[in-house]
């Protein structure tokens, strides 16, 4: 109980470090996220990372997403990047993804089963 207590402390402490670190940004939106996603928490640490530009925790985010299901709407090579959502418990990158288009981004999706299905976090085109 009380490892599953400091877990949870340290993660709260990891949000709130990542949520002052973005304000000092000049307050840019961050894309809106529903309320009913799964790891809603993970998700918003993810957009506030890609919005910084880093440091990522994985060597794979910030790179080409090639699309090559199709599932997101058509576009030139390298207009696509791909970002891990971690998942708790997992000791590896799970599917959850955050795929952004656009340099800087314009459009944010959110898939969390390894590319089979995207949902729109938001669209500023």
């Amino acid at each position: 109980m009380k490892k599953v207590l400091l877990v949870a402390l340290l993660a709260l402490a990891g949000l709130s470090w990542l949520e002052g670190q973005w304000e000092g940004r000049g307050g840019a939106e961050l894309p809106a996220v529903e309320q009913r996603l799964p790891g809603q928490a993970q998700i918003e640490a993810t957009l506030r990372l890609i919005e910084r530009g880093g440091p990522f925790p994985h060597d794979q985010d910030g790179t080409t997403f090639f699309n090559r299901e199709g599932r997101l709407p058509k576009e030139p090579r390298g207009y696509y990047r791909e970002y891990t959502v971690e998942t708790p418990g997992l000791s590896h990158r799970g599917a959850r993804r955050i795929v952004t288009g656009g340099k800087p981004p314009e459009v944010f999706y959110f898939t969390d089963d390894h590319y089979d299905s995207f949902r729109v976090l938001e669209d500023r085109r």
